[in-house]
């Protein structure tokens, strides 16, 4: 509450509060009229709401701002703009309880409530207890005898269910009837069991004996023999041909290689470098040489610069040699 603390206002208020919902009141004392008052009222507004929650003095869940009757002079703090600016702020909800029923201040249209009075300020705050504990045991019995309503209801369901399943015996009897049939049929059942088994027993043996066993081997045995036999001529054959191809890769490679043509009586010629020569205009003078024959190689220096060959020679053509052979019936490697 935001009142002063030696009127009959507070004791008003205590006095109804005791009698509807007791708890407990903060009271913060100001001024209700005078030149300080306003200042005071305001301050006390935001000062409740400035408590933190859950602080040693807790923050209250609702301000009564009240004043008894009074001239408009009397009243006149709690039409000032810092009060009126101060109950719009407030986070609390606020009760404007200021004046008689006739009386009214801009607190008023600020606030969450006007109370026409401040005994009617304690009345909007807090409901009657009594009322709140009459009205809850009234729904505790309401619940209790829905409750009881529900499980009496249950209880005739499950007896009507319960009249129309059949009896215990009702239930066991063919079960335990088909039990004593089987029961009776078992022994015969397990005798014409074994009999199969030993029927069947007897027939695999007779297709067991020694003498089958030995035939069933030696046919085993040839189907081995023939089946090693004929993988070996597969063998045979198969590798047969691998040596065939790999004879005939051997006389293309000869066939394709140069040293074959050097044992003809040819030579290759190559640079310093290792490089083959294919033309008479790729020799300088003085350049070194290495001329590989059949049986070994020679090293070798040019004594001039390659010369074209003479115009009667070259008018008088010749039949181009059989196997590229070169002039003077020497054969040549790289051909023409």
């Amino acid at each position: 509450m935001v009142t002063s603390p030696t009127g009959a206002v507070i004791r008003d208020i205590l006095h109804r509060l005791a009698d509807r919902f007791p708890r407990r009141v903060l009271v913060w004392p100001v001024r209700v009229q005078g030149e300080t008052s306003a200042a005071e009222v305001a301050r006390a507004i935001e000062g409740f709401n400035a408590l933190p929650e859950g602080g040693p003095i807790p923050r209250p869940d609702l301000i009564i701002v009240a004043r008894g009757g009074g001239s408009l002079e009397d009243l006149w703090s709690f039409n000032e703009e810092i009060v009126v600016r101060a109950a719009a702020a407030s986070l609390i909800p606020l009760i404007s309880a200021v004046g008689h029923e006739t009386d009214i201040t801009l607190i008023d249209f600020a606030a969450d409530r006007r109370a026409p009075t401040p005994t009617a300020a304690a009345e909007l705050a807090v409901p009657v207890r009594s009322d709140l504990i009459a009205e809850l045991m009234s729904k505790a019995r309401r619940a209790l005898a829905c409750w009881q309503r529900g499980i009496e209801q249950r209880r005739k369901e499950l007896s009507m269910l319960a009249r129309t399943l059949p009896a215990l015996n009702e239930l066991l009897s063919q079960p335990r009837q088909r039990l004593d049939a089987c029961a009776d049929r078992l022994p015969r059942a397990l005798i014409a069991n074994a009999q199969i088994h030993h029927r069947q027993l007897t027939h695999v043996a007779a297709r067991l004996s020694p003498r089958l066993l030995k035939l069933r081997l030696a046919r085993s045995s040839e189907i081995v023999v023939a089946a090693a036999k004929r993988g070996k001529l597969a063998r045979d054959n198969y590798l047969a041909r691998r040596w065939d191809r790999v004879r005939n890769a051997d006389q293309l490679l000869k066939a394709f290689s140069y040293q074959g043509v050097l044992k003809r009586g040819f030579a290759l010629v190559r640079d310093g470098e290792g490089r083959p020569l294919r033309a008479a205009a790729g020799v300088s003078s003085g350049m070194r040489l290495d001329i590989e024959f059949a049986d070994g190689r020679v090293g070798a220096v040019a004594d001039g610069e390659a010369k074209e060959p003479k115009p009667q020679a070259a008018a008088r053509a010749k039949p181009r040699p059989r196997g590229g052979e070169g002039p003077g019936g020497q054969g040549s490697l790289f051909g023409s």
